[in-house]
């Protein structure tokens, strides 16, 4: 056998098989994934950065048959994570050829440890601020499934590669949905872990006080588990850790999930109107969870949504702040307008006029939130919403100017308005491909779990994943 596109669809866990069993060896493997780059990226502009000849010298250093992913390629998106030896720019013009990474973050360490051969960096939006992938540096990343269409953000450009199968699993990172969103815009599944599951180490303990975590997008349930096994865990020196698990994730997926409460909430607290087909999709896989034995009831969360966004506004301004600050204290540079796009040096200046106090009067305001969400998940095993409120907008949808604030901020809401939350309480949250268009777009569902129960998750999206698998579908710009 040789790693030609038809294994392309393949998952890591199977993939991972094969080397073991001999059948491909990893330098096929890379191989093929260089020439899917080659042939695929033109038209999505998915991966930003080649990294052909590190993948290849990884690959010829032999891997560890009993690593979870041996000679298996990955893509890491290019924001948060530090691969020693390659340029990080996040999507900024600031960071882009002034910065190349001197060390490996924790995360990239363990995924190496895990088999993974990392075969490029993927795009991202501006410092990863916007639900889009569109930033002016690198230009915008195009939909697989239509190319005129957002893959969302901010882990779009992992996500299209993901979806046009370049690579079974692309490391993703969600501050307000940035895994989840993509997930629903391209078909793949993508899991936002428990707070602090995943370290961000060495270079930050959290990141917008937890706002933000690390995992990846994939194209099955067993892989994300297999994967989160291979780096969940705290390092050295972090602020705080998440939970233990019972026992590994990957055994979850194919547990019995058993009986849940499930509250099925259909309004965002954005208050945005849910486009008919996002709606569709929730009320079918409410149908199917009933199908499969679970009980759904229709449950808001009773939150001051208008507080909750306040709050989050105001901590996603400072997180821009810090994010801009950060870079030019460790780049020795002074940060220009000439440098950024519009709406994020808005942000900076915008932060650069909330105080200290502000700042955490808003963290205040999350936190006690936090509180009122987990009383009402003391009554319900699983939360489920749409992921988004409209299926995958036109490339250009997420423009901002002075002149069209309001409708810019209607547009985010209609793809963070039932995500962010999980950010805020740092909840367990993911995005299943359970729907599709007429026009054959895709469509995600959004499962919120208890604080540190990755596992009930991973139970119920191993059942749904077998009751309405998604495997054999395929986006128009494909392997």
């Amino acid at each position: 056998m040789t790693a030609s596109d038809e294994l392309a669809f393949l998952d890591a866990t199977s993939l991972a098989d094969l080397v073991r069993r001999g059948e491909v060896t990893a330098g096929e493997l890379v191989e093929a994934t260089i020439a899917r780059i080659e042939r695929l990226n033109p038209q999505l502009n998915a991966v930003i950065t080649r990294m052909d000849e590190m993948a290849r010298a990884a690959a010829r250093e032999g891997v560890d048959p009993g690593a979870p992913f041996p000679g298996v390629p990955f893509l890491l998106k290019d924001l948060v994570a530090e691969c020693a030896g390659t340029p990080l720019a996040e999507g900024s013009r600031f960071l882009h050829g002034h910065y190349t990474s001197s060390h490996d973050s924790e995360l990239v360490a363990r995924l190496k440890r895990a088999g993974a051969i990392i075969a490029g960096k993927t795009n991202t939006p501006e410092y990863g601020l916007l639900p889009t992938t569109e930033p002016a540096l690198f230009g915008p990343t195009r939909n697989p499934w239509d190319t005129g269409r957002t893959t969302g953000g901010s882990s779009g450009g992992s996500a299209a590669a993901v979806a046009a199968g370049i690579v079974p699993m692309a490391h993703a990172n969600d501050g307000g949905g940035s895994i989840r969103i993509p997930a629903s815009c391209c078909g793949l599944f993508g899991l936002k872990p428990t707070r602090a599951r995943n370290p961000l180490g060495p270079d930050y303990g959290d990141a917008g006080s937890g706002l933000a975590c690390e995992h990846a997008v994939t194209r099955s349930v067993r892989d994300s588990a297999a994967l989160l096994d291979a780096t969940a865990g705290p390092a050295p020196g972090d602020p705080y850790c998440a939970p233990p698990p019972e026992r590994p994730y990957v055994d979850e997926v194919s547990r019995d999930p058993g009986s849940l409460r499930i509250a099925l909430a259909t309004t965002p607290l954005t208050g945005v109107e849910v486009d008919p087909e996002c709606r569709a999709a929730v009320e079918a896989t409410a149908k199917l969870c009933e199908d499969l034995g679970h009980r759904v009831e229709p449950a808001e969360l009773q939150i001051d949504g208008l507080r909750f966004l306040k709050a989050f506004a105001a901590s996603w301004t400072a997180f821009a702040n810090w994010a801009i600050k950060d870079w030019a204290r460790r780049m020795e540079r002074t940060p220009s307008e000439d440098e950024f796009e519009a709406n994020t040096w808005r942000m900076f200046q915008n932060g650069e006029g909330q105080s200290g106090g502000d700042y955490l009067l808003a963290i205040e305001d999350l936190q006690a939130i936090s509180r009122e969400v987990a009383g009402f998940f003391a009554d319900y095993d699983v939360m489920l919403t749409p992921t988004v409120a409209r299926p995958p907008a036109p490339l250009g949808y997420f423009h901002w100017d002075e002149g069209n604030r309001e409708e810019f901020l209607t547009h985010i809401g209609e793809y963070s308005g039932f995500t962010a939350i999980a950010n805020a309480t740092g909840q367990p949250a993911m995005s299943m491909p359970l729907h599709w268009t007429d026009g054959d777009l895709p469509v995600g569902v959004h499962f919120v779990g208890r604080f540190g129960d990755e596992g009930g998750l991973f139970r119920l999206a191993g059942q749904l994943e077998g009751a309405r698998p998604w495997a054999d579908r395929r986006p128009a710009v494909t392997a």
